[in-house]
């Protein structure tokens, strides 16, 4: 072989020894780019995640606040209701008390 042919023969492999080390790079970079793309939607979607969360935590913490309060007024409601029933109790027996006493001194009750 004289020079001239290994000089094409060493251009050609030297050629596609580019081609393939550019090809394997392109590969690479396609790769490169699809994981940044899927980090990248992965991200995004976890704060959108934390963002949601986030609200319904807040939600929770203003409908458990609600709840307390409305069950603060039940109790207070149940409280008053309480203190009528033994209020009406008491001035049931007082107007037995008195009708006795009334029926006792020979009087009439009047309705």
């Amino acid at each position: 072989m004289d020079a001239a042919t290994l000089g094409a023969v060493g251009s050609i492999v030297v050629g596609l020894a580019a081609a393939t080390a550019a090809y394997v790079g392109q590969r690479g970079a396609s790769r490169a780019s699809q994981s940044g793309a899927v980090l990248g939607g992965y991200s995004t979607l976890v704060d959108n995640l934390q963002e949601e969360r986030d609200k319904a935590q807040t939600k929770l913490a203003e409908t458990e606040r609600l709840l307390a309060s409305a069950y603060a007024d039940l109790a207070g409601e149940r409280a008053d209701k309480a203190a009528l029933q033994t209020q009406i109790t008491a001035l049931t027996a007082e107007k037995t008390r008195l009708l006795a006493r009334i029926a006792e001194l020979e009087g009439t009750p009047q309705p």
